[in-house]
């Protein structure tokens, strides 16, 4: 048994092999077929608003047979001023099996792990990384365009602040892609050095030749004062439409891990359109979490 906290210490073959699953349950069930496995308990805590990834978790869990307990800070002792490592050590005395924590906190997912005893899945912790997105994403992107290893993918937006965009980023990397962040210089990291990308601040150049095209939301409750620029500047300069991916290759896709902010980030045709990923990479996220969780209780892993 192990945990999945990051994309940054995954092999690449471990991801492969992640990604492998993840297709073969999208087959299976896809065929109507029965998935069984041992039934497990798995916590389910999340301290921060959720709606797409704790319900598919919860959806991977049952079509895995395995049966979920939800938590929320809100609901739970947390709120009462428990500390994250007593509530983690509360729930491995009572006997839970694994646990899928999101929590506010960059690093919370490692400290869980730490103290449960058991497997643990980061479901976003802070700014850190969001490794089940990423494998979605990833997942998505095999299945509309064939391939990751070769492909020009951009990350636009809201960078600083996204655990989405630094797994994705790591993970494009590590399996061949070039990733460009594209944003305003106040919304990249100002130590790009320590991620896999270039970057660039006018969006029609850094969408030249682009395959894929993913979209942040712009996180106003991580951001400090004078660090965003108005809503309609970021739409002027930085929106995906149908005039700016012009500049993209002519069939690159189009994707958002939501929520989507429409009229912000994409506009409603491209949301809409044929181009647009964003329903494919919300299935998905059901099988990648499938994935991760008999990946994690597998019998005789590190």
């Amino acid at each position: 048994m192990r945990s999945l906290l990051s994309i940054r210490t995954l092999e690449p073959e471990e991801i492969l092999d992640l990604l492998g699953r993840a297709a073969r349950f999208r087959e299976a069930l896809a065929a109507g077929e029965q998935i069984s496995r041992p039934r497990r308990s798995i916590g389910m805590l999340f301290f921060e608003n959720s709606t797409r990834t704790r319900v598919s978790f919860e959806q991977a869990a049952f079509q895995l047979g395995m049966r979920s307990v939800n938590f929320s800070g809100e609901g739970s002792s947390a709120s009462k001023g428990e500390t994250l490592k007593d509530t983690i050590l509360t729930l491995r005395h009572e006997k839970l099996e694994g646990l899928v924590v999101r929590h506010r906190s960059s690093g919370s997912a490692q400290l869980a792990a730490e103290h449960f005893g058991g497997p643990v899945v980061n479901a976003g912790d802070g700014e850190h990384e969001h490794p089940t997105q990423a494998l979605g994403d990833a997942l998505t992107i095999q299945q509309r365009l064939g391939r990751i290893d070769g492909l020009r993918i951009a990350i636009i937006g809201d960078v600083l602040h996204s655990r989405v965009a630094r797994s994705n980023a790591w993970l494009l990397t590590k399996l061949g892609a070039e990733v460009r962040f594209i944003g305003p210089r106040t919304l990249l990291p100002s130590h790009t050095s320590r991620l896999p990308g270039e970057v660039y601040y006018d969006l029609r150049s850094g969408l030249a030749g682009c395959h894929a095209a993913m979209c942040l939301r712009l996180q106003h409750e991580r951001m400090r004062e004078g660090m965003f620029i108005s809503r309609g500047e970021f739409t002027r300069l930085y929106q995906i439409n149908r005039a700016s991916l012009k500049a993209a290759n002519p069939d690159c896709i189009v994707m958002h891990p939501g929520p989507l902010n429409r009229g912000i980030e994409i506009d409603d045709e491209t949301a809409d359109s044929p181009r647009s990923a964003v329903t494919d990479q919300i299935t998905n996220g059901i099988y990648v979490r499938m994935a991760a969780l008999d990946w994690v209780f597998e019998e005789g892993a590190a």
